[in-house]
């Protein structure tokens, strides 16, 4: 597919794309070879080969989610070196 100059402006418009004259040649040029390497993609034969949704074979290792009693607010704030009545205190890190 060849670009001309009027698709390279509505692709460089949509992109939001800014490039001078000079380059504009350019651009065309290497937006062709990249269109004729996808059209030669094409001539695959991809049947019966499944569509890629991830490109590793791993799956996920989940947990069941298990109810249990939490750290009450006493306990987890008995042994802070500095606290106010519910929460830990830390020194100012912005100014």
């Amino acid at each position: 597919m060849k670009i001309n100059k009027e698709l390279l402006l509505k692709i460089a418009h949509l992109a939001r794309l800014d490039f001078d004259e000079k380059t504009a040649g350019d651009m065309e040029a290497d937006m062709t070879r990249i269109l004729d390497w996808v059209e030669k993609l094409n001539e695959l034969d991809t049947e019966g080969v499944e569509p890629l949704t991830t490109m590793s074979h791993e799956v996920n290792v989940t947990r069941e989610d298990v109810v249990r009693t939490h750290l009450s607010h006493e306990r987890a704030l008995k042994n802070a070196p500095e606290k106010d009545t519910d929460f830990f205190r830390v020194p100012k890190v912005l100014e």
